[in-house]
């Protein structure tokens, strides 16, 4: 294989795995931008594999290619725990949802007096025996989801309080356990970044620019990135607006304030998790903690 100068791969769902064992055997592997090589691609009359593969050796060539950072294996496997939990709870919602939908077509509404979901569902269907055999398959659904969800939430837990950086990351208010993990499994090592200002980009909380002639503007935000973690960062950031009333972060609550007078709630919430990706990048690089400041 000494003959072999470089392996080139797009991004996809056995990428890292690719290149990991690649890299293992001695290889020089690059993994690039899959909307970058299909850019490329889409130039091909004819799309076969052969061609396919002249093309990623020209961009190897020619060294025209955006490399990208393959995460390490403790950032896989955080990742999958957090995409697992996340299926749970959804899978939770989904069959709940569909228990009240499915109710409302017989125009049952469920009592509000009793605590959990099961005993409502029980109560309103205690005397519609056939409706009941159809719920109570789903009753176990959600339960079984619940429990499951929860031991995903601890093991995530658990591993949040053993690592340092993710200990650091939730001494910022409206930061807890889950935003702290997803952040250190997505970034997977802060010297990825010269600037933690370059964070806000990568996770697409940066606005678009069109720029040609006379025209100069800026869009929406890009949205490019991990939307994993841009959609943490953003639920911590509406938590910090709206729910937390003071303490060490007024100062950034407040400027997520004046931001939401002159513009919009869910422009100031998404200026607020741009804010909060660079101070957790910044943090995480110099070792430090958060510091508050006077508001």
């Amino acid at each position: 294989m000494q003959h072999i100068r470089c392996v080139v791969l797009e991004t996809g769902r056995m990428a890292n795995w690719l290149y990991n064992e690649l890299s293992q055997r001695g290889l020089p592997v690059v993994c690039i931008d899959a909307r970058q090589a299909h850019a490329v691609l889409s130039q091909m009359h004819n799309k076969t594999d052969e061609n396919d593969a002249a093309m990623l050796a020209e961009l190897a060539r020619t060294g025209f290619y955006k490399r990208i950072e393959v995460k390490s294996r403790v950032a896989q496997e955080r990742r999958a725990l957090l995409r697992a939990r996340d299926v749970a709870i959804k899978s939770r919602m989904n069959v709940e949802n569909t228990i009240r939908g499915l109710l409302a077509s017989f125009g049952i509404r469920l009592p509000k007096h009793l605590k959990t979901d099961e005993h409502r569902v029980r109560k309103a269907l205690e005397d519609q025996s056939d409706l009941l055999g159809i719920i109570l398959p789903l009753l176990r659904l959600r339960t079984e989801a619940l429990r499951q969800a929860a031991v995903l939430t601890k093991d995530m837990a658990r591993q949040a309080r053993a690592d340092n950086a993710c200990q650091r990351l939730m001494t910022i208010p409206g930061i807890g356990a889950v935003s702290a993990v997803t952040y250190v499994a997505t970034i997977d090592t802060p010297d990825r970044f010269a600037r933690s200002r370059s964070v806000g980009a990568y996770i697409g909380l940066t606005s678009r620019r069109y720029q040609s002639g006379d025209i100069d503007y800026g869009g929406r935000i890009s949205r490019r990135g991990d939307r994993m973690l841009r959609t943490v960062l953003y639920e911590a950031a509406n938590s910090l607006l709206c729910r937390v009333k003071s303490g060490p972060a007024q100062h950034l609550k407040n400027w997520a304030k004046a931001i939401k007078k002159r513009t919009s709630h869910k422009k100031a919430v998404v200026a607020l998790a741009r804010k909060l990706a660079v101070i957790m990048h910044a943090i995480w690089k110099d070792g430090t903690e958060f510091e508050p400041r006077e508001a």
